[in-house]
C-alpha cells in the first residue's frame, strides 16, 4: 500500500524477542501457546528496514509523484487475466493454492483450509473500486479454519470480510495486533512476534520477516508488527506468503531457516513511482530474486491486477515477471502466473 502522510516515528521502543536468524539452518522455534496474551512494546519503528519518509520526500511527492496510472496504462484492465476455478480437491496430505485476487488466497494445507490477508471487499479505503472481481466466490468457500495476516494496512486487513467468518475462526496475527481482532469479539487470536510459531491441527504457522510498516490511523505508525508467513503441513510441504514486502536481506534469512519451501507467493505489483515505494514494494525483478533467495522450488505471483495501487501500467507486472523469469534462465513450469480466481495443486 503506498505511503500515507505520516510523521517521523518517535524513539523505538526495544523490541520483543530476536530479530535475527541465524547464518545457517537451526532447530525452529517451540510453537507458542495458542491465544496466549502477551505484552507487547510501545512501538516497532525499529524493526523499520529504512526510515519512513520525511519532509522532503513528501515534498518531492506533491511536486512530481504520480499515484495511479493514466489511460494508457488502464487500457488493459478489460485484458487482466481472470478465470475463476473451483477449489480443488483435496485430503489431508494434498495441497492446493487458490488466487481470490491482490494478497488473498485460499490455501488448502494437512487438511486445513486457510485465507491469508482475506479482502473480499469491492473497495477499500482511500482506493478505487477492484478493477478485477474476488475470483474465489464467498460462498464457494469451505468452512475456514484459520486466518493469517501480513500487517494492518486497509488492502490486506479488511474488516467487512472478517465480519463474515464465525467469531471462533483461529486468527494468526503480527504482535500488537491481536487488540483490534478481541475488540471485534475474536475468540482464538494468536499473536506472534518473527521467528514465532504456533500450530493448528498439526500445521505450523510461522511469523517471518518483511521489509515493510504498518499504519491504520492517524496514531498508530508502528504500533503492530508486519511479516510474512511460512506453513507447513506433517509431511514436510511448506508455502511461504510474503504478504507486502519490498526486497532486501530477509528473503536468504528466511530460506536458510526453513529450506525446501515448495512454493512462494510473492508481491509483484504496486511498485511505480520506484524512488517512493521502493523500499516497501517489490517490482517484478525483486520479487524474482527474492524467489531465488528462499531457494523456493515455485513461485506464484500476487499483489496486482486487482487493485490500482500505483503508477505502472495495470498489466505491465505480469509482463515483467515472465521477461524476468526467463533472462534468469528458470523453468517456465515453476512460475504459477494464475489468472484471478485460479488454482493448482502441489504435486
Amino acid at each position: 500500500m503506498p505511503l500515507p502522510f505520516v510523521s517521523s516515528p518517535s524513539s523505538p521502543a526495544t523490541a520483543a524477542g530476536p530479530l535475527v536468524a541465524p547464518s545457517g539452518p537451526c532447530p525452529l522455534a517451540e510453537p507458542r501457546p495458542p491465544g496466549e496474551r502477551r505484552v507487547w512494546p510501545r512501538s516497532f519503528a525499529d524493526r523499520l528496514t529504512t526510515p519512513l519518509p520525511g519532509f522532503r520526500a513528501f515534498a518531492r511527492f506533491a511536486r512530481e509523484g504520480t499515484v495511479r496510472p493514466g489511460p494508457e496504462g488502464l487500457a488493459d484492465v478489460p485484458r487482466l487475466p481472470y478465470d475463476p476455478q473451483p477449489l480443488p480437491r483435496v485430503d489431508a496430505r494434498t495441497v492446493a493454492v487458490s488466487w481470490a485476487g491482490h494478497a488473498s488466497w485460499v490455501i488448502r494445507i494437512g487438511g486445513l483450509t486457510v485465507l491469508t490477508d482475506p479482502v473480499w471487499s469491492r473497495r477499500i479505503l482511500g482506493t478505487p473500486a477492484r478493477i478485477t472481481p474476488v475470483g474465489v466466490p464467498w460462498s464457494a468457500l469451505p468452512r475456514v479454519d484459520a486466518v493469517v495476516i501480513s500487517h494492518n494496512h486497509y488492502d490486506h486487513l479488511d474488516a467487512p470480510t472478517l465480519r463474515r467468518l464465525p467469531r471462533d475462526t483461529a486468527m494468526f496475527v503480527p504482535a500488537g495486533l491481536g487488540g483490534w481482532f478481541r475488540r471485534r469479539r475474536f475468540t482464538r487470536v494468536t499473536e506472534l512476534d518473527w521467528w514465532e510459531a504456533a500450530e493448528l491441527g498439526g500445521a505450523r504457522f510461522d511469523f517471518v520477516p518483511a521489509h515493510h510498516w504498518s499504519k491504520r490511523t492517524l496514531t498508530d505508525t508502528c504500533r503492530s508488527l508486519w511479516g510474512g508467513w511460512v506453513l507447513t503441513d506433517t509431511a514436510g510441504h511448506r508455502i511461504h506468503f510474503a504478504g507486502d514486502t519490498g526486497y532486501g536481506h530477509w528473503f536468504s534469512r528466511i530460506g536458510r531457516r526453513y529450506p525446501g519451501i515448495d512454493l512462494a507467493l510473492l508481491p509483484i505489483g504496486a511498485y511505480e513511482p520506484r524512488w517512493w515505494l521502493s523500499d516497501v514494494h517489490c517490482d517484478p525483478e525483486e520479487a524474482v530474486r527474492a524467489f531465488q533467495d528462499l531457494g523456493a522450488h515455485r513461485m506464484a505471483p500476487m499483489h496486482w491486477g486487482t487493485f490500482v495501487l500505483s503508477a505502472e501500467p495495470v498489466l505491465e507486472p505480469l509482463t515483467r515477471v515472465r521477461a524476468a523469469w526467463e533472462r534468469a534462465g528458470l523453468p517456465r513450469e515453476d512460475l504459477w502466473d494464475l489468472p484471478v480466481g485460479g488454482a493448482r495443486v502441489l504435486g
